[in-house]
């Protein structure tokens, strides 16, 4: 019985390795989402794009959820009050792994509602979250704290970024803009841009 020659092997052994280095990139993901490869939806609501957006209203604001913290080594001082706010920057989305958890503001976390997460917008409040490169818009209420990246701006909900079209890009260049009520004083100042 003939072997098979050393050449022969080597090859068929190359293929198996490229083979299971294939299957375990398979599996990673390439966007920059919050929570990774466990983040996804799960099982979606049947029609997402009849989720109505956020709702400003008048809401007492959560004075702990307000107050200066700290995370991954850097200080944050949220607002303390609705101010005017806009900046342009990287938003991101969060999922499951967050899905029931509580946020800052004490609530549930549900990747199914239209909400979001900042870093030193009042909680709760309300913003308007345009997709820079679609030109879709939602508005979202902050409910919790994050992200802690520094080039990102925003975390929103599976169904906030779904709606802005970037769920399977994991992340994209939007536009935040804070919603005031009507007739506040706040709504009466000038907005400045933070970034």
């Amino acid at each position: 019985m003939k072997r098979p020659d050393r050449s022969y092997a080597a090859a068929c052994a190359a293929r198996a390795f490229l083979l299971l280095a294939f299957a375990a990139l398979a599996g990673c993901t390439l966007g920059p989402t919050r929570g990774g490869r466990d983040d996804g939806p799960g099982a979606p609501p049947g029609n997402l794009d009849r989720i109505a957006d956020a709702r400003p209203r008048s809401e007492p604001l959560n004075a702990g959820a307000n107050s200066p913290y700290t995370a991954l080594g850097r200080k944050y001082v949220p607002y303390q009050s609705l101010k005017p706010y806009r900046a342009r920057g990287l938003a991101s989305w969060y999922g499951r792994k967050f899905h029931g958890k509580p946020t800052s503001s004490g609530e549930r976390y549900d990747m199914y509602a239209m909400t979001a997460a900042h870093t030193i917008l009042a909680i709760p409040s309300y913003a308007r979250v345009t997709n820079l490169s679609n030109g879709r818009s939602v508005v979202v209420r902050v409910n919790d704290r994050g992200p802690f990246h520094p080039e990102r701006i925003i975390d929103l909900s599976y169904t906030a970024a779904y709606k802005l079209g970037f769920v399977n890009a994991g992340s994209a260049q939007v536009e935040v803009e804070a919603i005031l009520p009507r007739g506040s004083a706040a709504a009466r100042e000038p907005t400045a841009a933070v970034r």
